[in-house]
């Protein structure tokens, strides 16, 4: 039985960011309890070279929402990068999954060979649909989800493995 593009696309961008909105909960929880203020963990940075905690998820947020709507043969809907709080950027993640979970199969599915065509100041990058996907797309989320879970752990926060993969 082979797998669809919207199941490999769909469900795993929306767990993903279900996942991201427990972890920023968490963090929120933390921040809360300890007393601590919000926008030290929101600016935090693993290297003085990486994006802050609240880029992560935007860029995160933005790769998720930008794929299934390219997938589709859609512009990608366009947010506002003005996060400031833990329920800012959590509200943010809700309305990607909304977003993200709003395409139907008859919408992804055949996409494999779908031109894709990303503008970047470096120059465009074409992909096919599939390609796109799982060489991109999916290495991309993952990367400024794990990244924001790190800062997190990092700085305190009391995270681990299940956090970041969720519950079955």
């Amino acid at each position: 039985m082979s797998i669809s593009m919207h199941q490999a696309s769909v469900p795993v961008l929306a767990r993903t960011l279900n996942n991201l909105i427990h972890i920023l909960e968490k963090a929120a929880a933390h921040v809360e309890a300890k007393k601590l203020d919000a926008s030290v963990l929101l600016n935090s940075r693993l290297f003085p070279d990486m994006f802050a905690l609240t880029r992560q998820v935007q860029i995160a947020t933005d790769m998720a929402k930008g794929c299934v709507a390219r997938l589709a043969g859609d512009e990608p809907v366009k947010l506002e990068d003005g996060e400031t709080t833990f329920a800012d950027l959590i509200a943010r993640v809700r309305k990607v999954i909304g977003i993200v979970e709003g395409y139907k199969p008859a919408q992804i599915d055949g996409s494999e060979t779908r031109d894709v065509v990303l503008k970047s100041p470096r120059g465009d990058m074409n992909f096919k649909g599939q390609a796109y996907l799982q060489g991109f797309v999916l290495p991309n989320v993952y990367f400024h989800v794990t990244t924001t879970y790190n800062i997190l752990r990092h700085n305190g926060v009391e995270l681990g493995k299940m956090d970041f993969i969720g519950q079955p």
